[in-house]
């Protein structure tokens, strides 16, 4: 069953060769390769030693036992951590998501409610820059539109991890559950009557493709020009800084105004144009792959209602797991794991599931 994990097992000490390979230490692109597969590997090759030697003890208890009543007394026991050792190297071996370790940009746009629908894209913005902030990972507004009372039309954020993280604790790892629309009910600060109020904003979670992966024709984009303008809509900038580009073939517009020099605002919306086009790929070949099942959580759409944040009984609910606690307060301060926790493993036990078919 687990011969899969001997072959990891083997992958992992080849690299630790040749990470000792002057070849690929004089090679700083080869070696990151290396290094970053060697980390990755780690966890599954550490599970499948422990699960080795609990089944080997459990094997020789079991052989010693007709002769000796003390062993027979320890198999329980043996039997018990064999298990949970299979257990751990099971999970570890179910098909990770090849992005899972990639940094990400993240989108919030007000939705339907108005201003009080931008104010609480505005709240959300602060929970994932705080939740970041928690895991230590470094973010940077890439473009935003305010509205007059502190809210975001809409804002892009980019969320980077530092160094090489553990398997499951990359940005799109642990974001990606975040898509899909957010609703709120609350009275809003420009309720004069203390009426409860539903809106929502919408989240969109991309994994960022470095500019090598995602091919772009220069001639299938137009760029407009234009001035920045804050909120309201006054001018903030007198030169035509600011920067639209819609790249035709997939009707895909992008625009970034938050930088002083149209050449970084260039560049800034390249980058969400190819993160975006990357996960239209993604997206096309999961909708034409076989095995990809729709009970996964990944594969909501992106247009469903995902979570409420009720504010008058201070609950959260996402509505794909059913996890809900009341602690709304903390949760819109970063305190986001136990909720995208309950994401992962209905995600990995919906792996697990198709995992098992498959070798039935």
């Amino acid at each position: 069953m687990f011969e899969s994990a001997a072959a990891l097992a083997q992958e992992h000490a080849d690299l630790e060769r040749q990470m000792g390979d002057p070849a690929v230490a004089s090679d700083p692109d080869r070696l990151r390769e290396v290094n970053k597969r060697y980390a990755a590997l780690g966890p599954t090759v550490t599970a499948y030693g422990e699960w080795v030697s609990a089944t080997d003890d459990l094997e020789a208890a079991r052989e010693l036992a007709s002769e000796d009543p003390g062993f027979a007394a320890e198999v329980p026991a043996l039997e018990t951590a064999a298990d949970e050792a299979a257990d751990r190297l099971r999970r570890l071996l179910v098909p990770r998501d090849p992005d899972d370790d990639r940094d990400v940009i993240l989108e919030v746009k007000a939705g339907e409610g108005g201003d009080e629908s931008a104010l609480f894209a505005g709240d959300l913005l602060r929970m994932y820059l705080r939740y970041a902030e928690q895991r230590g990972w470094r973010t940077e507004v890439i473009d935003a539109t305010e509205t007059d009372l502190g809210g975001y039309k809409d804002v892009q954020v980019s969320v980077k991890a530092r160094g090489n993280p553990q398997p499951g604790e990359g940005p799109w790892a642990r974001l990606k559950y975040e898509g899909g629309v957010h609703r709120v009910q609350r009275v809003p600060v420009t309720e004069t009557q203390g009426r409860i109020h539903t809106s929502a904003a919408g989240v969109w979670v991309m994994p960022e493709a470095e500019e090598v992966e995602v091919t772009i024709d220069p001639n299938d984009l137009r760029i407009d020009v234009f001035r920045s303008s804050g909120p309201g809509g006054q001018s903030v900038n007198t030169t035509d800084s600011a920067v639209r580009i819609t790249h035709l073939p997939t009707g895909t517009v992008v625009s970034c105004q938050n930088e002083k020099s149209q050449l970084q605002n260039r560049e800034a919306a390249m980058r969400v144009l190819r993160a975006r086009l990357h996960q239209m790929a993604v997206d096309e070949a999961n909708a034409a792959s076989a095995d990809i099942r729709a009970s996964q959580v990944r594969t909501v759409d992106r247009s469903e209602r995902i979570r409420t944040y009720n504010f008058p009984e201070n609950r959260v609910s996402d509505h794909r797991t059913g996890f809900k606690a009341y602690n709304l307060d903390t949760v819109l301060g970063g305190e986001l794991d136990a909720v995208v926790e309950s994401a992962m493993s209905a995600d990995e036990a919906a792996r697990l599931a198709a995992l098992g078919e498959g070798t039935a």
